[in-house]
């Protein structure tokens, strides 16, 4: 299997890396103006001059190129796979035709805490759920200015609503689609950006569902964390700390998962080998990566 990857910055580096280790994989081709020694690359995805033999392909550029460079691959392939990382546009955008099967990179749903949680409540009924992530912009990526980020600059993509749209994907995954939603979405901090820092929102599902979801650049501790009310547990889900607890109506504590020292890409990896497998249920398809950009959309254009 031959494996194209669409930019090289630091989620493409990871991308890369996973996907060396897959025994399906023959080899991988990048698109990046770094020089990558003994690599193939290229500087453009125009220059690729047959796309036709690539298996796989991975879309891990700026948000912004995202739209361009999936129309560009769909004009010249056919019955391939397309993985896109999130969020799937940085707006909405026209819909073009296609016989690709297209996958928005939301691996957070294949966190081994989200599947024992998406298990848990098929059946239980959620009256409430808290949903809370956030990391303070300049720690995120410590190897580099967080100003000269993408994430920085609302032009091309970034922003933590779109940066964080993980929370978005798996709210709605597990709690239903958003009918009703109030939000704010604005930049409130010092830090030396263009793009909001925090979001908050409370929301109704059509499984009617109260959330509360929020998100910031701000946390100076990273926390991606869920508080859940059903009708008869309150469940905490801890996506750093890898645990998931589950507490009855008598305060008696279940601890369902506890491993803190799992391997931080496995995430990605059963992401990946679910797309490959063709046992893709679980994996965001195209249709449900842009529901989330058209609710990023609306949130936008009310947003203070």
């Amino acid at each position: 299997m031959k494996v194209l990857i669409v930019g090289y910055g630091s989620i493409g580096k990871r991308h890369f890396e996973i996907l060396k280790s897959f025994d399906a994989v023959s080899s991988i081709d990048v698109v990046t103006r770094q020089n990558l020694a003994n690599q193939v690359t290229y500087e453009d995805l125009t220059d690729v001059e047959d796309l036709e033999v690539y298996d796989y392909f991975v879309i891990s550029s700026v948000t912004s190129k995202h739209h361009e460079q999936l129309k560009h691959l769909c004009s010249k392939v056919n019955f391939k796979n397309i993985l896109v990382e999130k969020p799937l546009y940085e707006k909405v955008y026209e819909l073009f035709e296609t016989n690709n099967k297209i996958f928005t990179a939301y691996n957070l749903r294949f966190h081994h805490v989200m599947q024992k949680l998406k298990e848990l409540l098929r059946t239980q009924k959620v009256y409430y759920a808290n949903v809370i992530c956030g990391q303070y912009l300049p720690s995120w990526r410590p190897e580099r200015d967080y100003a000269n980020s993408y994430s920085a600059h609302a032009t091309q993509g970034g922003g933590v609503l779109r940066d964080l749209s993980h929370e978005l994907d798996y709210s709605t995954w597990l709690f239903g689609d958003v009918l009703k939603m109030d939000s704010i979405s604005a930049k409130v901090s010092d830090l030396e950006i263009d793009s909001d820092d925090v979001f908050t929102a409370i929301m109704v599902t059509d499984k009617k569902t109260i959330l509360n979801v929020t998100m910031d650049y701000l946390s100076k501790t990273p926390m991606r964390r869920l508080i859940i009310h059903t009708k008869e547990t309150t469940i905490e889900a801890d996506l750093i700390n890898n645990r998931l607890v589950s507490y009855d109506v008598n305060a008696n504590q279940s601890v369902l998962a506890n491993s803190p020292k799992v391997d931080k890409n496995h995430s990605y990896v059963n992401m990946h080998r679910a797309i490959l497998s063709g046992d893709a249920k679980d994996v965001c398809g195209f249709e449900e990566g842009l529901k989330i950009v058209r609710l990023i959309d609306k949130i936008k254009r009310e947003e203070l």
